[in-house]
């Protein structure tokens, strides 16, 4: 009874405050949220909505916007100063202090690196609980991939994220209004308060910043499985809770698979089994068309041998949600840090296989194709074909061409290799021997699709021109060669004649692969452009 009259007592209060939009709770008293903007008109109102719910007065310093983010911020009641000065790296310290003097505390939030107010509550928890002076957060870095590959190289990997949030009490007023401070990096913040005895603090929000971005979408995980029993329950109690599917499908597996699936708790978790074994590309694609039934925004592809770090995640979904990219893969090849754990005969093979995969696919920049940790987006999977992608080992090289005959952007990640106690299934010499042909079939589709029907291009041309050449010219190598050794007469203009047809057979194909990438470069600039 006494259960019953508190769930009525709290379905009476919902109902109370359903009735009642307009009641909430007051928000804490004498804390000022200044929020510098640029171009902001899409998310400014919700920010300054959200924001009022833990602040009592919200400022808007806006950096000279060329859009309508001024008139938006006004219509969500927010408090309106305009700077001249344009200085969008870095926070208005000085402006937010001369206009909020009287209160307790002022929290300045980077909209340009993170969008959710909800942060603000722990910014201020610091100050107002444990006596902080200042306190900085840093969120999740946006993606960059040139800056990404060089850090690997270099072995020298970022500490911390970009400063989203600046917090500071009004003990701090007097030094901030007479000296300048930049804010944007986190160790001259720290420096700075150490030089001025303040007492400081530093909050990595990078979780909580990509728990709070990932849930806007709909993101699913494919997890293929064939004989996992061992490690397919990691692999799943591993993947974050920013994903709202994963999409399990068993390849006729003879162990115990079924049963770890069966009894998996999780309820995001749908399953599929094959009666016959199909292949892992069968499976990936059944997972692909399960996301698609749920109109899933984003799909993430992990095998279930907790070989694929779930941390690394993040870095594969945000050049898809910042629109840089259709399809993200990891890159395991470009250090000898990052591949740690490879045998050399995987190495050699995955070397091998990339080669071949640039010329097939015309992905020039990308290596470490048989890397199956990759995420997609919907509008590349509603593109391709997905029951005509090949269903062994070598679809990801399928994807691949399929992807660039329809123009998609695709980027490579670097990931480090995890290796553990999975045992990798794949007989390298079967694997060349199928996935070659299979990889020759593709290049000839992609040119045939990208330079012929979709568009015209006149290096199909050269690739036509030098691919029949060049056999010729090794034939007739080979012919000469046979002659001599069995002295029969051959012309002397013979060996001139077959170097000059093996020669202009390759010298055609390197133009052919030239023209490809030059292709590949101009269509990534006018996406930029557009």
């Amino acid at each position: 009874m006494n259960s019953e009259l508190i769930m009525g007592k709290k379905a009476h209060l919902v109902t109370k405050k359903e009735e009642n939009p307009d009641v909430r709770e007051a928000p804490p008293q004498n804390i000022t949220v200044v929020l510098p903007a640029f171009n902001e008109e899409v998310s400014i109102g919700s920010v300054i909505l959200r924001a009022k719910k833990f602040a009592d007065r919200v400022i808007v310093v806006d950096n000279a916007s060329s859009d309508n983010t001024v008139e938006v911020a006004e219509l969500a009641g927010a408090e309106i100063i305009r700077n001249n000065k344009h200085t969008v790296l870095d926070f208005p310290v000085k402006i937010g202090i001369e206009h909020a003097t009287d209160s307790e505390a002022l929290l300045f939030m980077d909209i340009n690196i993170c969008h959710d107010p909800k942060l603000i509550p722990k910014m201020l928890e610091p100050i107002q609980k444990e006596g902080f002076d200042m306190v900085i957060g840093t969120c999740f870095s946006k993606s960059n991939q040139l800056q990404e590959n060089v850090s690997f190289l270099h072995q020298k990997h970022i500490k911390s994220g970009p400063v989203g949030f600046f917090t500071f009490s009004s003990k701090c007023f007097e030094i901030l209004s007479i000296t300048n401070i930049y804010t944007s990096s986190i160790n001259t913040i720290l420096s700075f308060s150490e030089s001025n005895h303040l007492k400081a603090k530093h909050l990595d929000l990078e979780e909580e910043h990509t728990f709070s971005l990932f849930k806007r979408y709909k993101i699913g995980v494919v997890v293929p499985a064939y004989n996992e029993e061992v490690l397919l329950g990691e692999t799943i109690r591993g993947i974050p809770e920013y994903v709202s599917h994963i999409y399990i499908v068993d390849d006729c597996s003879s162990d115990r698979t079924p049963e770890v699936i069966k009894n998996l708790k999780d309820p995001r978790v749908v399953s599929l089994r094959h009666e016959v074994n199909q292949g892992v590309g069968k499976s990936v694609v059944d997972g692909y068309k399960m996301a698609l039934e749920d109109k899933v925004d984003i799909v993430v592809v992990m095998d279930g041998d907790n070989q694929m770090d779930p941390y690394q995640m993040p870095r594969l979904l945000m050049p898809i949600i910042e629109d840089k990219a259709d399809y993200t893969k990891g890159n395991r090849l470009i250090s000898k840090g990052s591949r740690k754990g490879m045998s050399a005969w995987r190495l050699f093979g995955n070397t091998l296989l990339s080669l071949l995969t640039k010329i097939g696919s015309g992905y020039w920049n990308l290596m470490d194709p048989q890397n199956g940790y990759a995420a997609i987006s919907r509008r590349a999977l509603e593109t391709i074909d997905l029951d005509s992608v090949y269903t062994y080992y070598g679809y990801l090289n399928d994807i691949l061409i399929k992807l660039n005959a329809y123009g998609m952007r695709v980027n490579d990640v670097v990931i480090p290799a995890r290796y553990g106690n999975e045992k990798s299934s794949i007989n390298y010499r079967k694997y060349v021997m199928k996935v070659a042909p299979m990889l020759f079939r593709g290049f000839l589709w992609r040119l045939k699709t990208k330079y012929v029907l979709l568009s015209f291009h006149p290096l199909v041309f050269f690739y036509v021109a030098g691919m029949v050449l060049v056999p010729i010219g090794v034939f007739f190598d080979i012919w000469i060669l046979v002659q001599k050794l069995m002295h029969n007469f051959v012309s002397t203009n013979f060996p001139l004649l077959a170097a000059f047809i093996s020669l202009m057979g390759m010298q055609l194909l390197l133009f052919a692969m030239f023209f490809d990438m030059q292709s590949d470069i101009s269509r990534k600039l006018d996406l930029k452009i557009n």
